[in-house]
């Protein structure tokens, strides 16, 4: 990620101190979603829980990261989930793609790792989905159902709620 970072600094460095044509300005031209990220993302690990970590598969692709969680505590304690994250090219007017990796047990993670938010939705009735004020730190935050069955068997049973969740863990979140 500094190494972004660099470039940027870099690449405006060497703009300012040459005449370029418009097709070698065009071709160095930094888009608003990775200036945006190189200040968010320092503020995201800067801030980041102890029982988080993001990985950059390829330091210099700021737009595609991985969050583990490992929690240390509720029902998920002693599991570790990976999450895929992808901030598209129109960000910060749309928000990040993100997506479980590990299976999971949970009212707002089907089985399949798609995550119901309603801050990961363009357009919510509720007045909470995305807006250009939002940053990715925003994104640590998970109540919104959409794995209905999970949700009611928590409801209905909190200790076979538990059981399963801890049963996942061992199966896939270890």
């Amino acid at each position: 990620m500094l190494t972004l970072a660099s470039k940027l600094k870099r690449d405006d460095g060497v703009k300012g101190s040459r005449a370029s044509s418009a097709a070698s300005d065009s071709s160095r031209r930094i888009s608003v979603r990775d200036r945006l990220l190189v200040k968010e993302v320092a503020e995201l690990e800067a801030n980041l829980p102890c029982t988080c970590k993001v990985n950059f598969p390829d330091p210099n692709k700021l737009h595609y990261f991985q969050l583990t969680v490992s929690p240390d505590e509720s029902y998920y304690q002693g599991g570790k989930f990976q999450f895929e994250i992808e901030v598209p090219e129109a960000y910060n007017m749309v928000p990040p793609k993100v997506k479980c990796l590990t299976r999971i047990w949970h009212p707002n993670i089907t089985e399949t790792g798609e995550i119901c938010l309603s801050l990961l939705r363009e357009h919510s009735i509720d007045g909470t989905g995305w807006a250009p004020t939002r940053t990715l730190k925003d994104l640590l935050n998970f109540d919104d159902p959409l794995n209905i069955e999970a949700a009611e068997h928590h409801l209905r049973d909190k200790e076979e709620y538990r059981s399963k969740v801890e049963d996942y863990i061992k199966r896939y979140a270890r």
